[in-house]
Order: structure tokens, then C-alpha cells, then sequence
């Protein structure tokens, strides 16, 4: 099957007054269609800057794209012009962020954000673009919305607002849905409700997901295939099932120890991952995760491993891999 995106080798760099932040080094993945992409790790892992990128969001400057080619449907994003890229972004690529309050716009009504992209891209007469802002805030469970397209950003609950930010997203009926965090300043049973709606709404429309995160709780019920950020690196990509059940990189494992399962007895306790994540201007020779590794050895502190496929569906990037699932075949995860 043919890729539907396919990033090489992509990197992203912040040119500031106290250095270069190398924030994305030398990223490649490949997305097909209908699937759905988990990218996880901490913050400053370079997870939203590498999905900002793909479609050109980063702002010149401070930040620049120095490599890289991102392909989308047969075309490099990269070579596009200004005006090509918007064609693509918000039409076949669509975004949602973190924060609905700081992405809408406070002084426009959520009817005429909706029905913004409808015109623009769609071609759609005011009455056209109103009535399918209605059908898309009724997709995303909005009651009353005939009533509600008049209301501001302020008169609507989180939840809701990331509901309408959801049905931006979906009005051009996109080929790539990417969701920076969507859930991360909503409650928990909130954010189980936008989590069904998105893989509901993906059923129903068949477009392809990545899906951007910290919290392996909502990857686990979500994604297909989980790729794990660490200072701008890929660490490791796998299959879901693959990396909870057998996690092949060191910071795979403390992140996977690091969260609550109801499976682990009252027994096993979550460990932390020891020390801080690298400076980004200043990053260390060899592996970036060496010096909070417990597996590491002269070598990863001297040379980077690359990231080689361990299955044919796996790739991790360390020189030590084989002795983290040792461990895991002897102990299990939680020891």
C-alpha cells in the first residue's frame, strides 16, 4: 500500500540569541491512509514542532526547516509555494491544537470560523457554508446547534469548544486529521467523549489520524502504530500491542513504567524516569538519552545509534535494545 504521507529525514532548528535549538533531528515515518499515528514523549521532545512542520506552521524566524522532505498524496510539502501549502492545509490536512481558547478567534462568532474555511476552500455561498456548519457542529454532538452557531468562543464549556475545533478540522472532509494534544486541558470523562468522537468520526470518514500526545493511557485505545519522540529524535516505532506488551528502547520502558495500569497488583510500584531531559542547544554526544540511561555503555556515550528495524514492523534506535527485552522476558515490565 502507498503511503499517504512520508516524511525524510526532516529537521527543524530555532535560531536564538543564546544558540540553535535543535528541535527536530532528522525525523522519517511514513503514514498510510485510514490509519492512526500515536507520537508520544515529553514535553520538548519535539512532538508538536515536527507536526507543525510537516505543514508549514513554524514561524520564520526564530524557526527554520534546514532538511527534509515531507510527501503528501505524490507531493513534497516542502517544494510548495506559500500559497500552494495553504491549498493543502486546512483542506485535505487539517489541525486541531491544544488550546481552543487561544486557536478561536474570541471576537467571531463560531459560525463564521466554521463557515470561513467552507468558502475559502470549498467555494460554498454564504447559505451553503452556513447550513454545513450546522450538520458539522450536529457530527460533533453540539446540542441545539442551529441555535448555538450565533454564540462566541466564551459562551461554550472546553469540552464543547474543542468539539467545534474538531468540526473545523473535519468541514473540508480532510485526508489527514492531526490532533496536537486535543485532550490534554480537559477532565477525564471529557476526555474520553472527544476520544470516541475522533475514532467515531474516523470510521465514518475514513481519513488518517496522527495523533500527538504524553499520556499512553489514550494511545493505547486509539492508535495502530505509536512512534516515541526523545529530543528530537524517533526512539522507537512499533505497533501498539507491540510496545506495551515488549517495549525495545530504555525511555520506552520508563515511560510505559511511569503510568497506572489496573494489571500491575498492588505489588508493583511506577518507577520514574531519573534525571532532566537534554538541553536542545546544547545536546550531548552519542544516544540524547544516555545520561538518564541504566543500560548505557561507553559506546552510547560516544556514538548516536540510528534507527534500525528490529521486526517488520519495529524500529528502535539503540545499541542496547536486546538487553532491555531480556529484562522484560525475565522480569517483566515493573521491576
Amino acid at each position: 500500500m502507498a503511503a499517504l504521507l512520508e516524511v525524510k529525514g526532516l529537521k527543524t532548528q530555532f535560531f536564538t540569541q543564546d544558540g540553535v535549538v535543535h528541535a527536530v533531528n532528522g525525523i522519517s515515518y511514513k503514514l498510510h491512509e485510514g490509519e492512526t499515528l500515536a507520537i508520544v514523549g515529553e514535553s520538548g521532545s519535539g512532538k508538536s514542532v515536527g507536526v507543525m512542520s510537516l505543514i508549514r506552521l513554524i514561524p520564520q524566524p526564530p524557526g527554520k526547516i534546514v532538511a527534509g522532505e515531507v510527501w503528501f498524496d505524490g507531493r513534497d510539502l516542502m517544494a510548495l509555494t506559500d500559497d500552494e501549502v495553504r491549498q493543502v492545509r486546512g483542506n485535505r490536512i487539517a489541525m486541531i491544537f491544544q488550546d481552543p481558547m487561544t486557536s478561536l478567534n474570541p471576537v467571531l462568532t463560531i459560525g463564521q470560523q466554521i463557515m470561513e474555511a467552507l468558502q475559502l476552500h470549498l467555494g460554498m455561498d454564504k447559505s451553503q457554508a452556513r447550513q454545513r456548519a450546522i450538520e458539522l457542529l450536529e457530527m460533533v454532538g453540539i446540542p441545539g446547534a442551529a441555535s448555538r452557531l450565533d454564540s462566541y468562543p466564551h459562551q461554550y464549556s472546553g469540552g464543547m469548544r474543542q468539539r467545534v475545533m474538531i468540526a473545523m478540522g473535519l468541514s473540508c472532509n480532510p485526508q489527514l486529521l492531526i490532533a496536537d494534544e486535543p485532550t490534554t486541558a480537559l477532565d477525564v470523562t471529557i476526555q474520553a467523549q472527544i476520544v470516541d468522537l475522533v475514532q467515531g468520526l474516523k470510521e465514518q470518514i475514513g481519513m488518517a489520524i496522527i495523533w500527538i500526545t504524553h499520556d499512553l493511557g489514550v494511545v493505547a485505545g486509539l492508535a495502530e502504530r505509536v512512534i516515541v519522540m526523545y529530543a528530537g529524535h524517533i526512539v522507537e516505532e512499533a505497533e501498539v500491542h507491540e510496545l506495551y506488551e515488549e517495549p525495545h528502547h530504555p525511555y520506552t520502558l520508563g515511560l510505559l513504567r511511569s503510568v497506572p495500569r489496573l494489571d500491575m497488583g498492588k505489588s508493583k510500584r511506577l518507577i520514574p524516569i531519573d534525571g532532566l531531559p537534554p538541553d536542545l542547544i546544547d545536546l550531548p554526544p552519542g544516544c540524547p538519552f544516555a545520561p538518564r540511561c541504566q543500560y548505557r555503555t561507553e559506546k552510547c556515550t560516544q556514538e548516536a545509534p540510528p534507527i534500525d528495524a528490529t521486526s517488520p514492523t519495529r524500529r528502535v534506535a539503540c545499541w542496547n535494545w536486546e538487553n532491555v527485552v531480556a529484562d522484560i522476558k525475565e522480569g517483566g515490565i515493573y521491576v
